[in-house]
């Protein structure tokens, strides 16, 4: 398991992360600021970086570059006071392995960053086709990691969206893209599926493509969507039976909680469409 390196010895989100880390048995450590963090890196091995939340994503994405000068491997988590959409699109393009803003949830961060400690095996698994402000194109593999990585990133390119209308579109992505990856590529990280997040004045949309060879809805005999309506659990014993983990939900919860939802003609393209300003729509 690597090594999480925090930085803010009297930031309390900081201490708080670091808690929850040494419950969860993770290797840590705390530095009291950049340079004392670039002397830790210099005297041992540190998987994982934590940036303080009271500094702001430039001076962070500068720091990352001499870590990298120390430790080419070195994934960072950026936590800052708040962001912009060119800010948090500078930060995908330096490879950061995710970005969150106030307020923040110690236990999520921490998750994450004990999830990246357990995985040895990581590589760039995120990749940039095209970026600017209201359209960003991405590449990514199927592991459920990755997922959780597009998740920080996707609510930070619409922090300025009101709270309810981001949640409730995040809760959609995230059920789409974890079918994607698990029904279109079976989690398997040599595939790949492609994302683009497109935000206009009226509206937030999700275009979503797996490597599979998709599906019809009255095939899903599996899934919660196709069982009957007396007995919606069903498909969890049928799955079950299959090794798989209990699925289909993510169709329903992503119909419920966009305005549109759209599939192309075998099922490995979707569209979520979730209206911002629904006096204009």
């Amino acid at each position: 398991m690597s090594r999480v390196l925090i930085i803010g010895t009297y930031d309390p989100l900081s201490r708080a992360i670091s808690e929850k880390l040494t419950s969860s048995e993770v290797p840590m450590e705390l530095a009291a600021g950049h340079a004392d963090a670039l002397q830790r890196l210099r005297m041992r091995s540190f998987g994982i970086v934590i940036t303080s939340s009271e500094t702001p994503i430039d001076e962070d994405l500068v720091l990352l570059e001499e870590m990298r000068l120390i430790r080419p491997a070195i994934r960072c988590i950026v936590l800052v006071p708040h962001t912009t959409s060119d800010e948090v699109i500078a930060a995908m393009r330096a490879s950061v392995f995710a970005c969150f803003s106030a307020p923040f949830d110690a236990a999520t961060i921490a998750n994450l960053a004990c999830e990246a400690a357990s995985n040895s095996e990581w590589r760039d698994e995120i990749q940039i086709l095209t970026a600017r402000p209201g359209w960003v194109s991405l590449r990514a593999n199927c592991v459920m990691l990755t997922a959780e990585r597009l998740m920080t990133f996707a609510k930070e390119l619409n922090a300025r969206v009101p709270a309810e209308t981001r949640q409730e579109m995040l809760q959609a992505l995230r059920e789409i893209l974890l079918n994607a990856m698990e029904h279109g590529a079976a989690f398997n990280p040599e595939q790949v599926i492609y994302i683009t997040a497109v935000r206009t004045a009226r509206a937030m949309v999700f275009y979503i493509r797996d490597p599979g060879s998709g599906f019809r809805r009255g095939e899903l005999s599996e899934g919660a969507v196709a069982q009957p309506f007396n007995n919606p659990a069903h498909h969890i014993e049928l799955r079950e039976k299959e090794g798989m983990r209990p699925g289909g939900y993510g169709l329903l919860v992503a119909g419920g909680t966009v305005d549109e939802l759209i599939y192309n003609d075998i099922g490995n393209e979707v569209v979520l469409i979730k209206y911002t300003d629904r006096s204009e729509s």
